[in-house]
């Protein structure tokens, strides 16, 4: 059900108003924006919540490349369109059944008065923030043309404090750091972590989506929204001014950006909030993307899997099916000749067991990594033509497995490991997502390991932003979910193409057995990562020491079990994994129980608590019923939570199971030391609940008929 509203007024400007600011509110009015050119004929713009300063005087525009004139200065106004838009719209999945698109909007139109060329600046302005965009209309004197620069500016108020990774072409793996804007130079080193491709391009460079907090106590968000046939947005800070700049992501030739009118360059967004719970609740990402493209989305159903992944990541098992080669040929290499290392994860027996676990516990999937030949020297080795994507090892026999999954009633999810090779995965991308439907899996998880071929291009330029979409696209033609790894983060695209089930995009679970995450890593991420969209996190991790996987891994996850089982409700997807080993749910199964139990569509959600990088507190209704799941994540210290369960229905009664942490937990000693216990609870009810370090608690609230 779709209830719509739209006022739409047309202002026409003289050549003596040409200066005049342009003021646009918020809906509610807390947000008010202002346009304005300079006397350069130079766009600006403001943005003020609740009467204070929130963005100062910035400029806009765009620097063009070679000998053209830029799209900087010189305009003049031509038009100004004001309207107002009020939408609810239902999604394929999501946070909640309904989401509401209410947005007061400005047009501005600039035409350059040397070139003649007309640009549109498009504001809107939401009740948790601002949204805008440049716009090149169909004309005669900008048709084709290279971007040198965004120029887009977001003038900070002061020396605000922010959570942000480096900016970086390649990854977005990194830990948080937590700083000053002006410590961003001085603590960029210490903030790099090893990964299999990344490209930093300056000291002060950082990506979004960047969460920041005012000393007044505002916290700011500044994004990027409906990316699409463009580059990928960083931020460069000018750590004398606080002015941020937004840096496109370069191709191997230095440009930003191929440009063909008409068009429209992505949303650039910036969310704004006296609470930080606003932050979570806004969808201004989703909202600022097209509706739904694809007619019949019967068949993109949420899913929760296990996986023959974990015991790879750890190294208890391997991708590769032997030892023996130095280097492998597809189509050459005879795998039937050489020995097994014996390590192969992806063998018939070992995937039966993880399809009996799924079935006995009523899981949906199960994930193989490892199953198709050529995984000896995939890695770092610039290699063009490296997997097929249909060919199994010898002791994978994919229809056999099918027949058994379809036995037991789940569903095989696939794995196509890309390495980054993206020209042989478009050659072979038809087949295989033939071969998926052929064999039962609905759904792909395609990684983006290492450096990206055609040489010198990275992972968010325009060339692979829009090969990952050509994939996303293609998919709906094969009716496949995609679940995508190392590709460019996620900027609420799942509106329009709701296939895009998950993504990584962002340090996940693995880098725990990879050396770890900070302690406080999940408290983040709802803030930044997850506004474009759902992230696969792997959660659900119960053995925390990997040596116990493999004596050659000292890492330890640091996190506590009930940390990993509210990650299920405060990580919102709707592919969610039980990354950890059968046997490690057998050893605690009266805590694996909430992952059984935890919906992963949703009616409604509650944003309890909220303090980026501290603590955060979610409730969500399950999607068709009245049962609710809690799920609390903390920080660094110790803390008591306090929530009310006033979100339950009057005159209902529920029966809540708490999985807390014990008096004694601690993640990197004790992490696996929990209390469960059971009590009758009402809308009337308050909790107060302890949370350690990296801890935390996720309650069921389940209905009594």
């Amino acid at each position: 059900m779709k209830s719509l509203f739209i006022l739409s007024v047309t202002l026409f400007l003289s050549v003596f108003n040409l200066g005049f600011a342009q003021e646009l509110k918020s809906p509610n009015g807390a947000l008010s924006m202002h346009f304005s050119l300079e006397d350069n004929g130079k766009p600006t713009y403001k943005l003020s919540y609740k009467n204070n300063e929130v963005i100062k005087p910035s400029y806009l525009g765009l620097e063009l490349k070679d000998d053209e004139k830029s799209l900087l200065n010189d305009f003049e106004i031509t038009d100004t369109q004001t309207s107002t838009f009020n939408e609810t719209w239902t999604p394929v999945w999501g946070e909640e059944k309904e989401i509401t698109n209410h947005y007061n909007e400005l047009a501005v139109s600039l035409k350059q008065k040397e070139t003649a060329r007309e640009v549109i600046i498009r504001f809107r302005l939401f009740n948790t923030g601002l949204g805008f965009r440049y716009e090149f209309p169909s004309q005669p004197n900008l048709i084709y043309f290279t971007i040198k620069e965004e120029r887009t500016q977001f003038a900070m108020t002061g020396d605000h404090k922010a959570l942000w990774i480096p900016g970086d072409y390649d990854s977005q793996e990194y830990d948080y750091t937590e700083s000053k804007l002006s410590e961003i130079r001085s603590k960029f080193d210490t903030a790099l972590t090893d990964n299999a491709s990344q490209t930093q391009y300056s000291k002060t460079g950082v990506q979004t989506s960047l969460m920041m907090k005012t000393d007044a106590g505002l916290y700011i968000n500044l994004h990027e929204a409906a990316l699409i046939n463009y580059s990928c947005m960083h931020l460069e800070l000018n750590d004398e001014t606080m002015v941020f700049e937004s840096h496109l992501t370069p191709d191997v030739n230095g440009d930003k950006g191929y440009i063909q009118a008409p068009s429209t360059s992505p949303w650039r967004t910036i969310m704004v909030s006296d609470d930080a719970r606003d932050i979570l609740r806004s969808r201004i990402t989703l909202n600022l993307n097209e509706p739904c493209a694809i007619e019949d989305t019967s068949w993109i159903k949420p899913v929760k899997y296990l996986g023959v992944w974990w015991e790879m990541i750890t190294g208890k098992s391997s991708w590769s099916y032997t030892n023996d080669l130095p280097s492998i040929e597809l189509g050459v290499t005879d795998y039937s000749k050489v020995k097994p290392n014996g390590t192969h994860g992806a063998n018939n027996a070992n995937v039966k067991r993880y399809i009996d676990f799924a079935a006995t516990h009523g899981f949906d999937g199960v994930l193989v990594e490892g199953w198709n030949e050529g995984w000896e020297d995939w890695f770092g080795k610039s290699k063009d033509y490296v997997f097929d994507f249909v060919t199994p090892y010898p002791d994978f026999d994919v229809d056999a497995i099918h027949e058994y999954a379809k036995s037991k009633g789940v569903k095989m999810i696939m794995h196509h490991e890309t390495s980054s090779s993206v020209r042989n995965y478009e050659r072979h991308l038809d087949e295989a997502y033939q071969f998926m439907r052929d064999n039962g899996y609905s759904a792909v998880k395609s990684g983006y390991v290492g450096n990206i071929l055609p040489r010198g291009e990275h992972h968010y330029s325009q060339w692979i932003v829009n090969h990952y979409q050509y994939a996303l696209e293609k998919a709906v033609d094969y009716q496949v979910m995609v679940n995508a790894h190392e590709a460019v983060r996620p900027t609420g695209i799942s509106r329009t193409y709701p296939n895009l089930i998950g993504n990584e995009s962002a340090r996940g679970t693995e880098f725990q057995a990879f050396g770890g995450s900070n302690p406080n890593h999940v408290t983040i991420l709802p803030f930044t990562r997850l506004l474009g969209g759902p992230m696969d996190y792997t959660p659900g991790v119960f053995e925390m020491d990997i040596s116990k996987l493999n004596p050659n891994n000292n890492s330890h996850v640091n996190s506590t079990i009930t940390n990993q089982l509210a990650l299920y409700v405060t990580m919102y997807s709707p592919l969610q994994m039980a990354a950890d080993l059968p046997e490690h749910y057998e050893q605690f199964m009266d805590a694996f129980q909430f992952i059984k139990d935890v919906a992963i569509d949703w009616d409604e959600s509650k944003y309890l608590e909220a303090e980026p990088g501290h603590y955060l507190t979610i409730a969500r209704k399950e999607k068709g019923s009245n049962n609710w799941f809690v799920g609390n994540v903390n920080g660094n210290n110790k803390r008591t939570s306090n929530i009310a369960l006033n979100f339950l229905d009057k005159g209902k009664k529920y029966m809540a199971t708490i999985y807390a942490d014990a008096k004694d937990a601690n993640y990197k000693t004790n992490p696996q030391a929990y209390t469960i216990t059971s009590k009758k609870v009402t809308y009337k009810t308050k909790l107060s609940l302890s949370s350690v370090p990296a801890g935390g608690y996720a309650i069921s609230i389940i209905e009594v008929k």
